[in-house]
């Protein structure tokens, strides 16, 4: 069930969405709170489970890791299905991992040092349940990953309005 956000949640959110790193005077002044009801709305936000995890967004390339590949990835049997899904959480190149519907089964992002590190986790990934494994290389990111577009909850509209 969706978590009811009003208009201050929302802009807490797409704060710390923009930047996380901001201290809780930055953003009780950017949200126009006290410091002491923004951090009582954060708290409360991570207990909803609106909030998950604070974290930085490291640029992979600038730590070792050029090589970004998207592999789509087919399980041949629900016994490789399971071999496959505890291989890929192992894997620590493996950095997003999911289950789609269509053509494919999975989606994976995968991080590489250089072509030999990208190689020996495409063969971890093929000889532990990965049928048919496809990559593709990502040549440039032509959107980074983006604040999720918020808006307060309909019940917290009504609540402002009457």
């Amino acid at each position: 069930m969706a978590v009811e956000l009003d208009e201050i949640d929302v802009k807490l959110l797409t704060q710390l969405q923009q930047d996380a790193d901001r201290t809780n005077l930055e953003l009780a002044e950017l949200v126009g709170l006290s410091p002491a009801a923004t951090l009582h709305r954060v708290r409360r936000l991570k207990e909803s489970g609106a909030i998950r995890i604070i974290s930085a967004r490291v640029d992979a390339a600038a730590v070792g890791f050029p090589l970004t590949v998207f592999m789509s990835v087919t399980t041949p049997n629900p016994r490789a299905t399971e071999r496959f899904e505890r291989e890929v959480r192992e894997l620590p190149q493996v950095i997003a991992a999911d289950t789609v519907a269509g053509e494919m089964d999975y989606w994976l992002t995968v991080v590489a040092r250089d072509v030999e590190d990208l190689e020996h986790t495409l063969t971890r990934i093929a000889t532990h349940g990965g049928g048919r494994v496809v990559t593709y290389l990502r040549l440039k990111q032509l959107k980074p990953p983006t604040p999720l577009p918020l808006l307060p909850s309909t019940a917290a509209r009504q609540r402002r309005r009457a």
